[in-house]
């Protein structure tokens, strides 16, 4: 029996283990689906490398999963893609592009909102603990940031050419310089180009598993294992009181006095579903008996994303994925450093506030089997049209750019074919699990799932709005905030 069991040593988890078990006596026990090593210099090269994305066929550390980005139309078939994330110690932060941007206080306004004025999530709030969990070595000294915490954070100060390239254009296009993404409301201009903030130290991508988990594994209450698929929650009445779990060959069940998931959005909504959380009718199709009805799934966020390709003969060192953004209200457009075909650069037009929502559906109760994933991207009248006025824009500053070329260039029209043709996900999925009152909310304002006890859930999955930015450092901030509730 242990106080605390973590299932998903992922980003939100390796920060939540690390916090919880400074208290002596507090054993924490953490399961992770993946490799787990002893020290962030055992890792491969490819985890620690922050100018590469591990990501690709080959790559060991990542749960696949089919996803439908958009419904058949009345022409096109459904637009097919996959979701990866991180299935490694560290999850997601260990294979991510280092992109390490706050989400922004009109969603924090907006969270807030979604919990009735809640004052857990105001941005006031959730200020301190941004500041608190970085060590910016560019503006750490200026107000908004901090100094000398876990994460190290950086903008590039040798951008790639393709990177200046495109900065150079969008300030001839008339925008704003942006020198920091993270800046105080006020402090500057909120929308326009700019370095992105990353958590690399010196070419290393410092993901939680590094900055948090690995150095602190030698606590006597702290144990950690991976290669442990959780199967399902065991509750007595309605109590959480332990999870089934398998290892290579070897099955069994752990017992703990609570229950924290940080299996991530896909994860942590499907193993609720499997244990019998969820929405009734479903649940009893497959088999499940139902523990609590809840909206598991009901509704998830992504940022759909263009593609816009082009050539442009210039040389392409090692650097980060993503160096600048061009940011514009819900608009980001990334000129990516790396090259996604081999002669080919690429421009991707993310809208971050999209009106159209994802859905997540069991199959069936097989762990092994990957959950249904309908993003549903397009499906608003309104996202089609903000797109289209996006990708004129990105095609605008790519003009701009001496000697690049677009490969397929957008129609004058914009036309819906097109967008669905060059549609792909930026794999920042989250909501599975939205935080809310408990007849629409899956999860209360401090992570506590609605009609049990005992169990939580801390991760992307719980936040309930679409976020402006990359989620990465906001669910760093999630697992910090959370991580202060549980131990008081």
């Amino acid at each position: 029996m242990v106080d605390t069991l973590i299932v998903g040593g992922g980003t939100a988890g390796c920060v939540l283990a690390a916090r919880l078990s400074e208290a002596p006596g507090h054993t924490v026990r953490l399961l992770e689906a993946g490799p787990v090593w002893s020290a962030a210099a055992e890792m491969p090269a490819a985890l620690r490398d922050a100018t590469r994305l591990p990501i690709g066929p080959e790559s060991r550390w990542l749960w696949r999963y089919p996803a439908t980005l958009a419904a058949s139309s009345d022409d096109d078939s459904a637009v097919e893609g996959n979701l990866v994330r991180g299935r490694v110690i560290g999850g997601s932060s260990m294979v991510n592009g280092s992109y390490f941007v706050r989400a922004t206080a009109a969603d924090f306004a907006a969270w807030s909102a979604a919990l009735g004025g809640s004052p857990d999530w105001a941005f006031d709030a959730v200020l301190p603990v941004y500041r608190e969990l970085e060590d910016d070595r560019d503006y750490g000294d200026q107000p908004g940031h901090g100094r000398g915490g876990p994460i190290p954070v950086r903008r590039t100060a040798d951008p790639a050419p393709v990177s200046r390239a495109f900065a150079a254009a969008a300030r001839a296009a008339g925008f704003a310089e942006v020198p920091d993404l993270n800046a105080l409301p006020g402090a500057g201009p909120t929308e326009g180009v700019g370095p992105v903030p990353c958590n690399v130290d010196d070419g290393v991508r410092v993901g939680t598993a590094s900055a948090y988990l690995l150095p602190v594994l030698a606590r006597r209450n702290l144990s950690v294992q991976g290669g442990v698929l959780v199967s399902r929650i065991r509750f007595q009445g309605d109590r959480a009181v332990g999870v089934d779990y398998r290892r290579g060959e070897s099955s069994g069940t752990i017992w703990a006095d609570r229950i924290v998931l940080c299996a991530g959005a896909v994860e942590s909504a499907a193993l609720l579903l499997r244990s019998g959380i969820g929405p009734p009718d479903e649940l009893a199709a497959l088999g499940i008996p139902v523990v609590r009805p809840a909206p598991v799934g009901v509704r998830f966020d992504d940022h759909p994303e263009i593609g816009l390709e082009y050539l442009l003969d210039v040389p392409t060192p090692a650097a980060v994925p993503l160096e600048y953004v061009l940011t514009l209200d819900d608009i980001e457009i990334r000129p990516y450093t790396v090259r996604f075909a081999a002669d080919r650069h690429r421009l991707g037009v993310a809208l971050m506030r999209p009106e159209s929502a994802g859905v997540l559906r069991l199959r069936g109760a097989d762990p092994l089997g990957p959950p249904r994933i309908e993003h549903r991207f397009l499906a608003d009248a309104a996202d089609r049209a903000r797109l289209r006025e996006a990708v004129a824009l990105a095609a605008d500053v790519l003009h701009r750019i001496p000697g690049a070329y677009p490969c397929h260039p957008p129609p004058e029209s914009g036309h819906d074919a097109w967008l669905r043709a060059n549609l792909a996900t930026s794999q920042h999925l989250s909501g599975t699990c939205r935080m809310g009152a408990a007849e629409d909310g899956v999860v209360d304002a401090r992570c506590a799932v609605h009609g049990v006890s005992g169990l939580s859930v801390v991760d992307l999955s719980v936040v309930p709005v679409p976020l402006s930015r990359g989620p990465q450092a906001t669910a760093v901030m999630l697992a910090e905030r959370a991580a202060g509730w549980l131990t008081s």
